[in-house]
């Protein structure tokens, strides 16, 4: 399947929900990269943008993100994964990384 990368460059994200393990449906164990060994990571944050807001659920990679719920973040390279399974769609989220986002000062 295709990968779309998204401008989120007019979208603000607050964590919903800390991150928390990434693991197989139905199972206990964390899940991790393919290609790194790294454990994955999902972390639900409301996206906000003008027309509104959805939550997603954004899977990263590497050591626990270390967020709180209320925080704002950013994403690198946010990507969008649309699936297909047994009759079933939906869209995966997943990106390079989370990190604070910076907060605009008024002068």
């Amino acid at each position: 399947m295709r990968k779309y990368y998204l401008d989120t460059s007019k979208v603000t994200f607050t964590v919903t929900r800390p991150a928390e393990p990434k693991t197989e449906f139905g199972g206990t164990k964390q899940k991790v990269d393919k290609q790194t060994r790294q454990p994955e990571w999902v972390v639900e944050v409301l996206a906000m943008e003008p027309e509104g807001g959805e939550v997603i659920r954004v899977t990263v990679t590497g050591e626990q993100p270390k967020v709180n719920q209320g925080q704002p973040v950013r994403f690198e390279n946010l990507e969008a994964i649309p699936w297909a399974n047994n009759g079933k769609n939906g869209v995966a989220y997943r990106a390079s990384s989370i990190q604070p986002a910076q907060q605009n000062r008024a002068a």
